[in-house]
C-alpha cells in the first residue's frame, strides 16, 4: 500500500528531477518568445504553457497521492520524463513542423500519468481521477490531431485543449483528492524558484560573447537585481503561510484552493516570468539603449502579469498583501514608456522601485504596529 497523502511532507529527489524537464520547458518557452515578442508569439507562449503546466501539475498532485516507493512507479515516472522532454524539444516548432511529435509525447504523458494515478490507495482519489481521465484524454487527443493537421485547425485546436483542460475541474467533482499541504506547497514552490531562475539564465545569455565592460555589468546586476525582486515578492515573506491556510480549510474544500491558488494563478506567475525572461535576454548587453515597444512590453506587462497572479493566488488563500500586488501591477504597465523613450535600465530600476515599494511599505507599518 502506498503512504497516505497526509504522511507526504517533503518533496522526493526523483520528483526534483523530473521538475528539471520542466525547467527546460520554461526555457524553450523564453527562447520562442524572444525570436517572436508579437501578439502572435504571446499567444502560441500561453497556449503550450497552459497545455504543459496543466500536465505538470498533474504530476505534482500524482507524487501528492501516490507514493514513488516501488521500482515499477519510478520507471514509470522516468517514463514520464522522457515524454515530456520530447514535449520540451517539440516546443520551438510545435506551430512550425513539430507539432505532430509535440501532440504523441503529450498523449504519452497523460497516458502513463492515469495509469500511475490508478495505483492510489485512496478509493476517493481514484474515483475523482476516473471524471477527470475522459477530459485529458479527450483534450490529449485533440493535441495530437491539430499537431498532425497544423495551420489553423491546430491553433484552434490547441486553444479548445487548452480551455477544456483548464475548466474541468468545474465540471467534475473534485473533492475526492486528498491534499499533503506540506508536499504541496513546496513542491509548487520548488517550480517557481527554477522558473526564476531561467531568468538569471536569460542575463546570461544576454551577456555571452559581449565585454565585460561598464553597461555590461550595470545590465546584469540590474536584471539580476529584477530576479531577486520577483524571489523576494514570491517567497519573502512567512513561508509556511500558504501550508496552514490548506490545512485549515476542510478536507472537500481543499482540492479547489489547491487548483485555484496552485493551477490558475501560478499559470500567470510563470508567463510572466517567461515574459521578464526572454525581455532580459534581449536588453542585458545594451542597457543604455532604448527599447523597442514589444521589449519594453514584455518587460512590464510581464512583471504586471506576474504581481496579478501573485495577488490573485494570495486572495485565494487569505495571505493578505493581495491589494499591494494588484496595485502594483498597474502601475508596472506605466514603466513601458520608459523602456521605450529612455533606456532598458531606466525601465528595470523603475521597476525594482515598484517592487521594493510594495514589498517595504507592508513591512514598515507591519513592525511600527508592534
Amino acid at each position: 500500500m502506498s503512504s497516505p497523502p497526509a504522511e507526504r511532507s517533503s518533496v522526493t529527489t526523483l520528483e526534483l528531477f523530473f521538475d528539471l524537464v520542466f525547467v527546460f520547458t520554461i526555457t524553450q518557452l523564453t527562447s520562442v518568445f524572444a525570436h517572436a515578442p508579437t501578439w502572435t508569439g504571446l499567444s502560441r507562449v500561453a497556449v503550450l504553457l497552459g497545455l504543459i503546466f496543466w500536465m505538470y501539475g498533474g504530476y505534482a498532485w500524482l507524487t501528492n497521492a501516490v507514493a514513488l516507493d516501488r521500482v515499477g512507479r519510478r520507471l514509470w515516472l522516468l517514463a514520464a520524463m522522457a515524454a515530456l522532454l520530447v514535449v520540451a524539444l517539440s516546443v520551438p516548432g510545435a506551430f512550425t513542423g513539430s507539432g505532430a511529435t509535440f501532440g504523441m509525447a503529450y498523449l504519452a504523458v497523460v497516458l502513463i500519468h492515469m495509469g500511475l494515478f490508478a495505483r492510489s490507495s485512496h478509493v476517493t482519489v481514484v474515483q475523482a481521477v476516473r471524471g477527470l481521465a475522459p477530459f485529458n484524454l479527450f483534450t490529449a487527443l485533440l493535441v495530437l490531431t491539430g499537431g498532425i493537421a497544423g495551420g489553423t485547425p491546430q491553433a484552434v485546436l490547441w486553444t479548445v485543449a487548452f480551455v477544456l483542460e483548464w475548466i474541468s475541474p468545474k465540471l467534475i467533482d473534485d473533492s475526492g483528492f486528498v491534499i499533503a499541504a506540506a508536499h504541496f506547497v513546496e513542491r509548487h514552490g520548488l517550480v517557481v524558484i527554477v522558473a526564476i531562475g531561467e531568468s538569471v539564465v536569460a542575463v546570461g545569455i544576454g551577456a555571452a560573447g559581449l565585454p565585460v565592460d561598464a553597461a555590461l555589468v550595470l545590465g546584469a546586476v540590474l536584471g539580476l537585481a529584477l530576479t531577486a525582486a520577483l524571489w523576494w515578492s514570491y517567497f519573502g515573506g512567512d513561508g509556511a503561510a500558504a501550508e496552514r491556510a490548506l490545512e485549515a480549510a476542510p478536507a472537500a474544500r481543499r482540492p479547489w484552493l489547491a487548483l485555484e491558488g496552485f493551477g490558475y494563478w501560478h499559470l500567470p506567475i510563470l508567463l510572466g516570468v517567461v515574459l521578464i525572461a526572454a525581455a532580459l535576454k534581449h536588453a542585458t548587453g545594451h542597457p543604455l539603449a532604448a527599447l523597442d515597444r514589444p521589449w519594453a512590453f514584455a518587460l512590464g506587462g510581464g512583471a504586471a502579469v506576474f504581481l496579478a497572479g501573485e495577488a490573485l493566488f494570495r486572495r485565494t488563500l487569505a495571505l493578505g498583501g493581495d491589494r499591494e500586488r494588484a496595485l502594483a501591477a498597474v502601475v508596472a504597465l506605466l514603466t513601458i514608456p520608459i523602456g521605450t523613450a529612455l533606456a532598458a535600465a531606466g525601465q528595470v530600476v523603475a521597476l525594482l522601485a515598484v517592487f521594493v515599494v510594495m514589498l517595504v511599505g507592508p513591512a514598515r507599518s507591519s513592525a511600527s504596529e508592534r
